[in-house]
């Protein structure tokens, strides 16, 4: 059972036991206060590392897109010190890099997607969360009025389950892209040298015929 999952047990269990206390108001929204609180952390929690990995990624994409021109720069080098093995090999490494760097774009722009998902899904926990802290204060303030305070459980239980759910579903995600693109790189390294010789050969002749022009 992962760790969503097991959350999820903890918070049914926590709202089962709020409505067996139902004829308590205050209790029960003070402890659905408390439940929303956490939630909030542990997703505040969860967006800050996306966060960081997108801006770790887009970091990376950077020093690829250096890599890129800096492999070029030495296969001229090498050309104009007549080792055109060496140049072969600085061309290969560039369209190594540069597939790289389509893989880095594709990252980015899917952690560029949970980000803007986990600040929405905060947005709408904090709505939530002001919404109940309202109760809680007139329930506090007007005791008498306890029996007319309504709380919708069943719209706090299904909203927390959902959340639960779609983190759950991410991780499954990423952990079975993972695996797979593991698996993928271990082939297409394999491939990579002779999918793209015809690409290197022709961007070799190509800085060979401009260095003959100038």
């Amino acid at each position: 059972m992962g760790i969503f999952s097991r959350f999820m047990d903890i918070v049914n269990a926590n709202i089962n036991a709020l409505l067996d206390k139902a004829e308590d108001p205050e209790k029960m929204v003070r402890l659905m206060l408390q439940e929303v609180e956490d939630t909030l952390i542990e997703l505040k929690a969860s967006c800050a590392g996306e966060m960081a990995k997108k801006a770790s990624a887009e970091r990376h994409l950077k020093e690829v897109e250096a890599l890129i021109e800096r492999w070029l720069q030495r296969a001229e080098l090498a050309l104009s010190k007549n080792r055109e093995d060496l140049a072969r090999e600085a061309l290969l490494e560039k369209h190594r890099s540069q597939a790289d760097l389509e893989r880095l774009k594709e990252e980015v722009a899917s952690l560029d997607k949970e980000v803007s998902k986990c600040k929405d899904d905060i947005t709408k926990l904090e709505e939530k969360l002001a919404t109940l802290r309202a109760k809680h204060k007139n329930i506090v303030e007007h005791p008498s009025e306890q029996a007319k305070v309504k709380v919708s459980r069943e719209d706090l239980q299904r909203s927390t389950n959902e959340r639960f759910e779609q983190m759950e579903q991410q991780i499954d995600r990423m952990e079975t892209n993972a695996f797979g693109e593991r698996a993928a790189r271990d082939l297409e390294e394999k491939f990579i040298n002779l999918e793209q010789m015809d690409e290197v050969e022709a961007e070799l002749e190509a800085l060979k015929k401009r260095r003959e022009e100038e």
